[in-house]
């Protein structure tokens, strides 16, 4: 019989490179994370590890292997809802004009607001695996918001005078200061907030 040839070997990933994710990988991934926020917002960041892993439909086991740590799951869905929340802008840009694309972001902002509300026993504990997730909040979020304020300035549609990381704080203060965090008194709020960027606009000067 004649000789196989070698297999080829894969080619050792760059150093400092992480490794691809395969796509279903990352989809089951996504699963536990989804499955894990909905039950964080129930049951609260302490709901029992196997009640997240029935509800995203793998074993305990495989939840531990992602996360060995309640707190690496905790920070991954955190940094994985402000990351949608940072995508959507460009989205939303390239779907809408500049004030209608700043408007449904701010709304999807308060929606990412609303779910982080589960999380916040955990991220206000003092514990020292979050100290780094206000600073990815900001890094994430604030380049995103920019972005849009920039074109909607650039149309004439917007003040310019507006600081993103200010109206990022006050969005964020509007959803937990309404009347018992009424989720549609919050969004009317935010949109009377966005209609008064208007004032002061260059209206197309």
């Amino acid at each position: 019989m004649s000789e196989k040839p070698p297999r080829k070997r894969a080619a050792p990933a760059a150093a400092g490179q992480p490794r691809r994710v395969r796509a279903d990988a990352q989809r089951n991934l996504q699963t536990l994370l989804d499955a894990a926020l909905a039950v964080f917002a129930v049951s609260g960041v302490d709901a029992p590890v196997r009640e997240i892993a029935e509800k995203a439909g793998v074993g305990v086991g495989t939840l531990y292997r992602h996360f060995p740590q309640r707190s690496d799951l905790i920070v991954a869905v955190f940094r994985n809802g402000v990351d949608a929340c940072a995508d959507a802008a460009a989205t939303l840009a390239a779907e809408y004009p500049p004030v209608e694309a700043l408007s449904r972001w701010m709304q999807r902002y308060v929606d990412f607001i609303a779910t982080k509300r589960g999380l916040a026993a955990a991220l206000y504990s003092g514990n020292p695996a979050y100290d780094s997730l206000p600073a990815y909040f900001e890094e994430r979020l604030r380049p995103a918001l920019q972005s849009l304020l920039d074109t909607a300035v650039a149309a004439g549609e917007v003040r310019r005078d507006v600081e993103p990381f200010d109206l990022l704080k006050a969005v964020a203060q509007l959803c937990t200061s309404g009347p018992g965090n009424d989720p549609e008194h919050t969004s009317r709020m935010v949109a009377l907030l966005i209609d008064g960027l208007r004032y002061g606009a260059d209206h197309g000067k």
